[in-house]
């Protein structure tokens, strides 16, 4: 009967123990025997004829027990069959004959005498098989040297792969030698009449578990943790009907898992399988579900679902978060039984004392057990005391490089508190933890010694902190200076050359106050590549980043499209230059007016010749509107913000723009009946001299 990949078998004979069925390749029967005998097994089966019993002529090899193992016969992956493996046990019956007895007993003797010393045994055992409709015999050749024939001796055994069988079955087995020498061993076995077939297969991270039985059979199926000490501990238990799949968690595996089923019947036979013993996600998650617990006043036990190979120790963790030292000379390590309490020989409890717990020299678990009722770690050093004969001592401090021997010239920390460390051992300060009259382990403290340290690291952070102060005063006045050059974004409407002439006088008199002025006059090349709206909205984000104003700088024109804005909405009634900045602008200015966010960003001007400000929309006069040239200081003030310079000095500067901007007002826009230059545009235009 084919069965699927994983399997598990049935418990044979008394012994309830169960182990999954081995699995044989291919259809050839095959044997073989014990070390230091030979075997072989003749090619196809032999007649099943016994004869009768004849005495033996010497020495013979008789077979002696019959054992016999379920396995699996495999043909494909998944095609198998149930077979009987058989293993007989062979003994050596009888003795050599001698000379004097033969004419005793009027014995006939041995036409070709055989010398004990060399003489090795070969037997022809015949191996007989029967569950109905089928029968079989084989017969197995094996030889015995020298060396391992003694009398009534067991010599080994022989084993035969394999008889097949049919479930619910009844097979019979015999055994005995050609010629016959004893009555022949016969064995027989009923199987059961099905198998509770387990496949187990990977599921992602997960194990699949499928049950294949009968659609109507009731079966139970149970998870526990096979113990080496104590009884086995159940997971969970359940009663089912029919094939069954579960899934099992890659976190739940651990290598003492194991998985019991067996039919709902009266002394059932239950199968086993342990399948994750040698897994490594179950090594690991067996480590990681394994926890240290304290038991007061100084004892320790280990919690953990399976049996641990390991062994615990004690180590010595001072403050700093380096690894945990060995105590020298090590206290003897323990081997841990899990879930049973331990305690280290210990006569004072310490918090930087830890234990360690290895597996295969590896570190697996570690912890400071008595830190919680002990407090934290402590900076004490930790003196090993060894005892020789006649009464000699010598001392050593444990450090991260080793055991430092004191008194001593290394470059330790130990070394060179060395006279001191000896100092308070002697004086009685030095806190005894172990003594087996061999070593003694002492802990000193190290306070007093960490707080002159600490007074030289103060005095030099103090040090540091008055050089940093000194190197914040004297720069401070150039952060001052750095932080007054306030950003300015000027838009204005070029509706004529003088226009343009005077917007550009205003921007190069506003660079030297110091101010950054960013106009689209002097962009021409951005303005072109990145056209007029995304010009504006990154000089707008920048500015407004930086804490910059937005100067709106009208003019006639500029009032004309504030007004068709108003009008008419966001589509303007007519097309712009397309270096119009200002015009390209009014999409995003407006929102800011109506939405009430232009107080604080945005400023207004005019000049006092071309546009009175009470001609700006009432929109835009929400902020301040200045006129000038005559409103100059205060529009100064305005554009400095909070870093603005003294009073006198803005006057000054106030007196330098007017003059500035009254002479182009004065080349561009003459009063009437007054002659003047021509407004001039190009190089020097914007010059003061």
């Amino acid at each position: 009967m084919p069965v699927p990949w994983f399997l598990l078998s049935l418990a044979l004979g008394r012994s309830p123990g169960v182990l999954p069925l081995e699995r044989l390749i291919g259809p050839q029967n095959t044997a073989h025997c014990s070390p230091g005998l030979s075997c072989h097994l003749w090619d196809g089966d032999v007649l099943c004829l016994p004869g009768t019993i004849e005495p033996p002529p010497g020495p013979v090899l008789v077979p002696t027990r019959l054992q016999t193992e379920l396995v699996l016969r495999c043909y494909h992956e998944t095609d198998c069959d149930l077979c009987v493996r058989v293993d007989v046990q062979l003994a050596v019956h009888g003795h050599w004959a001698k000379p004097e007895d033969e004419e005793e007993f009027g014995g006939a003797s041995d036409p070709e005498p055989r010398e004990p010393s060399n003489a090795s045994l070969q037997s022809q055992v015949v191996l007989s098989f029967q569950a109905y409709p089928t029968a079989r015999c084989v017969l197995l050749e094996v030889q015995v040297p020298a060396s391992l024939v003694r009398s009534g001796q067991s010599v080994g055994s022989v084993v035969f792969d394999c008889f097949e069988a049919a479930l619910g079955g009844e097979v019979q087995i015999w055994s005995y030698t050609q010629p016959r020498y004893q009555k022949e061993l016969n064995f027989t076995q009923k199987l059961p009449a099905a198998l509770p077939w387990l496949n187990l297969s990977a599921d992602g991270d997960n194990m699949r578990l499928v049950l294949d039985v009968s659609e109507e059979q009731r079966f139970s199926l149970s998870l526990y943790w096979d113990q080496v000490q104590g009884p086995p501990k159940p997971r969970w238990q359940r009663n089912m009907t029919g094939p069954q799949n579960f899934t099992l968690n890659h976190t739940e595996l651990v290598p003492c898992l194991c998985i019991q089923v067996w039919p709902m019947e009266p002394d059932a036979i239950r199968t086993n399988l342990c399948p994750f013993r040698e897994d490594p996600r179950a090594h690991r998650n067996l480590w990681r579900a394994s926890r240290l617990q304290l038991l007061p006043p100084l004892g320790w036990r280990i919690d953990a679902p399976c049996s641990l190979p390991a062994e615990a120790a004690l180590c010595w963790r001072a403050p700093g978060g380096g690894p945990c030292q060995p105590l020298v000379p090590p206290l003897p390590r323990e081997n841990i039984t899990v879930n049973k309490a331990f305690g280290f020989p210990l006569l004072k409890g310490h918090p930087n004392l830890c234990v360690q717990v290895i597996s295969w020299e590896k570190l697996q678990l570690e912890e400071c057990l008595w830190a919680d009722s002990l407090g934290p770690l402590k900076d004490d050093m930790l003196l090993v005391e060894t005892r020789g004969p006649q009464d000699n001592r010598s001392l050593c401090a444990l450090e991260p490089s080793g055991c430092t021997p004191l008194p001593s010239r290394a470059s330790t920390r130990a070394a060179r508190l060395g006279e001191q460390l000896l100092g308070d051992l002697q004086s009685g300060q030095c806190e005894q933890l172990w003594d087996d009259g061999l070593g003694v382990l002492w802990a000193c403290p190290m306070d007093k010694y960490i707080h002159k340290r600490w007074a030289l690291v103060w005095l030099a952070c103090l040090l540091f902190a008055a050089m940093l102060l000194l190197l914040f005063l004297l720069k401070k006045d150039h952060v001052k200076a750095a932080a007054r050059v306030r950003r300015v974004l000027l838009l204005y409407s070029a509706d004529n050359a003088g226009f343009e002439r005077l917007a550009s006088v205003l921007a190069s008199v506003l660079c030297q106050l110091p101010l950054r002025v960013t106009v689209d006059l002097w962009s021409r090349r951005e303005l072109s590549a990145q056209g007029p709206l995304a010009w504006f909205h990154a000089q707008r984000r920048q500015t407004l980043q930086e804490g910059g104003v937005v100067v709106l700088l009208f003019s006639p024109g500029a009032v004309a499209l504030c007004r068709e804005w108003l009008q008419d909405g966001a589509s303007a009634p007519r097309a712009h230059a397309p270096h119009d900045a200002f015009a390209a602008s009014l999409s995003c200015v407006l929102p800011d007016f109506l939405q009430g966010r232009a107080p604080g960003r945005y400023l207004g001007a005019c000049f006092d010749r071309l546009l009175h400000p009470d001609a700006v929309p009432s929109l835009f006069r929400t902020v301040p509107i200045f006129s000038l040239p005559t409103q100059l200081p205060d529009f100064l003030e305005a554009l400095q913000g909070p870093g603005a310079p003294r009073p006198g000095r803005l006057r000054e500067r106030a007196e330098h723009v007017s003059q500035a901007l009254q002479k182009a007002l004065d080349g561009c826009f003459p009063l009437p009946g007054v002659p003047g230059p021509r407004c001039r545009m190009g190089p020097g235009a914007g010059d003061l001299t």
